[in-house]
């Protein structure tokens, strides 16, 4: 019998960390939680710590720490208050796993300090490789950390290289939806609203990565994660449009074989598969029946009109700085639009702004990138403000 994976769980109360653990309660003989960890969600963080008996249980919002330890006392769960916390304890040696599922640029100081003491990490915060690619992947390579993802189209390129040699492939292929405004015109983005963007046609995703979907910088992003994951340079990724999401990306080799894989729309899926890699579990979530799918379609991107998409391939040609500078500009425009402040359309136009103003430096550090995301932020807000819009 295989022996039990423990498993620090970095953004439990988020989508990608609400079924991670409706995974982790089917096989309580295979994962075991030892941290959860969350936000600003303490009644969430509180129930979860109840019902999977953590050792630890950290909250960043340093507000709610009060909070959460009184509902926690007696339960002999150490509670835990803000990242540095948290991040002493996911190096103890009894950590098989992190799984990072925290959104957004909060997320990749706890991944690094995981990935420097050797942790196999279960990535599902695609910001800390387009944020810190060079660096993470540098780091793994000297701990023997290991990365797998979490994402359906880098876990379908996981899968399909799987005993291949990467100098064998002639490039990868991304797929997407194409999200809820696929096919609108530049008239009709103009009024879409955020409550529309939300409504995602194919998958159940939180509140940014589905406005990301909708604007195609999920996909951008990516873009950019895909070439540290993989060590592939721009011009072998493409991104097709897929609207059915069935197949969730491609290889294609130079010999001229193509490896596709396949599957429902269900992010629980590639969750099971990080979580058990490199073994493959056997589940009881839906298969994929192709006689209710016999109309798989496929379109180019209209980079014209979704110039998230071009923005982040310029972004990852640059190097250096420039990713992180995309990322924190798209989250202030995400908010933004989120907040009903700023239009869908005008969230491309705030991170062209933060590429074009914040200063571009080729060689980064950590303590480079912390401050080029701050000032891209700053950037993004300054040209929030200059169109009569405060957040």
């Amino acid at each position: 019998m295989s022996k039990i994976k423990n498993i620090a769980l970095l953004g439990s109360t988020g989508s990608i960390g609400t079924q991670t653990l409706e995974i982790v309660s089917k096989y309580p003989d295979r994962f075991k939680v030892i941290v959860l960890s969350a936000g600003s969600n303490a009644e969430l963080l509180i129930s979860q710590a109840r019902i999977f008996k953590p050792d630890y249980a950290s909250i960043a919002d340093l507000t709610k720490y009060s909070l959460v330890k009184k509902n926690l006392t007696g339960t002999g769960i150490k509670v835990l208050a803000g990242n540095e916390e948290l991040e002493h304890v996911i190096t103890e040696e009894k950590i098989d796993l992190v799984v990072a599922a925290m959104v957004g640029y909060a997320g990749m100081k706890p991944v690094m300090t995981a990935v420097r003491a050797g942790k196999n990490i279960a990535l599902a915060n695609k910001e800390t490789l387009v944020v810190a690619g060079e660096l993470i992947m540098k780091v793994a390579g000297e701990s023997g950390s290991k990365i797998i993802p979490v994402d359906s189209e880098h876990s379908a390129i996981f899968q399909c290289l799987a005993g291949e040699n990467i100098n064998a492939v002639d490039k990868i292929v991304l797929t997407a939806s194409g999200g809820p405004f696929r096919g609108y015109s530049y008239e009709q983005l103009m009024k879409v609203t955020p409550a529309e963007a939300l409504k995602h046609p194919r998958w159940d995703m939180g509140n940014k990565i589905t406005v990301d979907s909708a604007s195609l910088m999920n996909k951008g992003l990516e873009v950019i994660e895909a070439k540290w994951l993989f060590n592939l340079p721009p011009e072998k990724i493409e991104v097709i449009i897929h609207p059915q999401s069935i197949i969730h990306s491609l290889v294609y080799f130079y010999d001229g074989s193509v490896k596709a894989q396949m599957g429902v729309p269900d992010m629980k899926i590639p969750i099971l598969y990080a979580l058990s890699y490199p073994e493959r579990l056997k589940s009881e979530l839906k298969r994929l029946n192709l006689y209710e799918y016999n109309n798989l379609t496929f379109e180019k991107p209209d980079q014209k009109i979704f110039r998230n998409l071009p923005l982040a391939f310029d972004a990852l040609r640059a190097g250096g700085n420039m990713p992180c500078i995309l990322n924190a500009a798209n989250e202030i425009a995400v908010r933004s639009f989120l907040e009903g402040k700023t239009g869908f359309l005008q969230m491309s136009d705030i991170v062209e702004h933060a590429m074009n103003k914040t200063p571009y430096i080729k060689d980064v550090t950590l303590e480079t990138l912390e401050a080029s995301d701050f000032e891209s932020r700053q950037r993004a807000k300054d040209y929030l403000n200059k169109m009569s819009l405060h957040i």
